[in-house]
């Protein structure tokens, strides 16, 4: 699809066969725009599942968009198909379903009923004394131990009356999905919810060249890890998974997938025990949480001075979320080598009182309404107030249609919204929204936004918080050079800083002249404490004198 439209072609589902049009148009797109990307046999492949009966391609697709590769013929059933055996032979006869796949004893619990359990498992029952009306835990706790090598079905259960087929050609429809979304997060669903207007996307033109990958081998190395973190998932174990991570490739947004997965591999391996194997993961890591575990691993195994020396180094590239982790960490280092103690600015902290409130129930809701009265009400929005009026704002700079940001019509946003150089490839359209701030156009604006654009997917609007009501009496009552603080906070840490707002808001527009017309009210409940992330906005609004309280609510005593 090389029309610079976006929006999303999908198919009626009016049409029995609807999943197969969504899908035939994915590769279509893919054929047309990755062509180059997809080897002479994957291009075989696609070109042969072509010219099938229609009713074999629809089979391939329902099992594709089912969860996993193994499938019972008699659950693959639909009407629009007919006869499944006979939609079934092409894809037999092609390799791309195998009619006798080896099977694990998990994968024997996983597809059989407990009756056919009992019957197919009946002489390893006895060998290990069960009973016959043995639960399925009881049998699947005795049986896995000992049940170790995979057979067809025929060879667990030579009665069977059902047959188990396994999907061959799920490699290649994940590379499609990839190659189409640029994750492997969405899914054959996005069409359907589209469909049923349960999602609608901003349309941005989409030039031929706008697409996730311009090299195979960057599909290549998604893929792999991808493939490594679900191994982690399924319980394989990060001293056998660290070897086959690959190397970084020079693309900064694999290459942070790649530090991701390596401070998943050194959790994992930390909570086993595995110091040494962390440590080396987290150093391999540029991910800045990793930065911070590897420094508490050295700390902990009393490592001192090498943990000073890297916390002194990592505090010259350390933004706020990590400055405050080393904060903590580096007090206690210089302690322990008698070093002297390292200037730390401490945090600003808002008013604290607390709230007896009968309960228990939602704390904000009792808070909120405790609080709220008709001249001064009070809104439960957490995140969702200050990051929804910078998504109506921002709007022309967040989906500018820049190579690499939108590449099929299902986008929430940019995708490189977290990436380093987001604001710096939209400084100009930036710079002209925050304009407005200093000539009061930003009003009309938002609400000129919030209107056109209702309920298209966004990654800061959230419609069903963001009511006109509520952006009204926003608008009313906050300044704009508290907004354009705000919003420029945001921009310098849109990942970190886009969380970790109060979670009410009082607007009172008819307070005097001079006095503050909303506070935001953070609520903590009994036992609750502040998070880190919640410290930094209060510290940055205090500093900023912007009104903000911390709330910690004390249920009445009941009689």
């Amino acid at each position: 699809m090389n029309s610079a439209s976006a929006a999303p072609a999908t198919a009626s589902l009016d049409d029995p066969f609807y999943y197969l049009a969504n899908f035939r148009f994915v590769v279509a797109w893919v054929q047309a725009r990755h062509g180059d990307l997809l080897s002479a046999d994957e291009h075989h492949t696609l070109q042969q599942w072509s010219q099938l009966p229609r009713a074999s391609q629809a089979l391939l697709v329902r099992m594709v968009m089912r969860k996993g590769e193994l499938f019972r013929v008699d659950k693959l059933r639909y009407p629009e198909i007919g006869d499944t055996h006979q939609a079934l032979a092409p894809l037999l006869a092609l390799g791309w379903v195998d009619d006798a796949p080896l099977l694990s004893v998990e994968e024997l619990f996983r597809l059989l009923r407990l009756s056919e359990l009992r019957d197919a498992l009946k002489a390893s029952m006895n060998s290990v004394g069960l009973p016959s009306n043995a639960t399925k835990t009881a049998l699947q706790a005795a049986l896995t131990p000992v049940l170790t090598v995979a057979l067809p079905l025929r060879q667990w259960w030579p009665a069977a009356t059902t047959h188990i087929v396994r999907l061959n050609v799920m490699a290649l429809c994940d590379r499609l999905r990839l190659m189409f979304f640029g994750n492997l997060r969405q899914d054959w669903a996005e069409f359907v919810l589209t469909e049923l207007g349960l999602q609608r996307f901003e349309q941005v033109p989409l030039p031929a060249d706008s697409r996730a990958f311009q090299h195979r081998d960057k599909v290549d190395t998604y893929l792999a890890l991808h493939h490594l973190r679900e191994r982690l998932e399924n319980g394989e174990l990060p001293e056998q998974l660290a070897t086959e991570v690959p190397a970084a490739s020079g693309n900064r947004w694999l290459d942070a997938r790649r530090s991701r997965l390596l401070l998943t591999l050194g959790q994992t391996a930390e909570r086993s025990g595995n110091t040494e194997l962390a440590l080396s993961l987290y150093a391999e890591s540029t991910n800045s949480e990793a930065r911070i575990r590897r420094l508490r691993v050295l700390e902990r195994l009393k490592r001192y001075s090498e943990a000073y020396e890297l916390a002194q180094a990592a505090r010259e590239q350390a933004g706020e979320s990590e400055a405050q982790a080393l904060g903590r960490l580096l007090p206690r280092l210089a302690r322990k080598l008698n070093q002297p103690a390292p200037q730390v600015v401490k945090a600003a902290e808002a008013p604290t009182y607390v709230l007896e409130l009968p309960g228990p129930q939602s704390v904000e809701r009792a808070v909120a309404e405790h609080l709220s009265t008709a001249s001064a009400p009070v809104f439960y929005v957490e995140n969702c107030l200050i990051t929804g009026l910078f998504g109506l704002l921002l709007w022309p700079a967040i989906f500018k249609p820049l190579p690499g940001a939108f590449f099929h019509p299902f986008h929430s946003g940019p995708a490189d919204l977290y990436r380093e150089d987001f604001v710096r490839q939209r400084q100009a359209e930036i710079d002209a929204c925050l304009a407005q701030l200093d000539d009061g156009r930003y009003r009309e604006t938002m609400r000129a936004t919030w209107h056109a654009k209702q309920g298209i997917t966004s990654p800061f609007v959230h419609w069903g918080i963001l009511s006109e009501p509520l952006l009204t009496a926003a608008l009313s009552c906050l300044p704009a050079a508290h907004l354009r603080a705000c919003f420029t906070r945001l921009l310098s840490d849109l990942k970190h800083n886009r969380a970790g707002l109060p979670d009410l808001i009082q607007l009172m527009p008819d307070a005097p002249a001079g006095k503050p017309r909303y506070r935001m009210i953070e609520v903590k409940g009994p036992g609750d404490r502040l998070q880190d992330n919640q410290r930094r906005w209060i510290d940055f609004f205090c500093r900023h004198d912007m009104p903000v309280e911390v709330c910690h609510v004390r249920w009445q005593p009941t009689s």
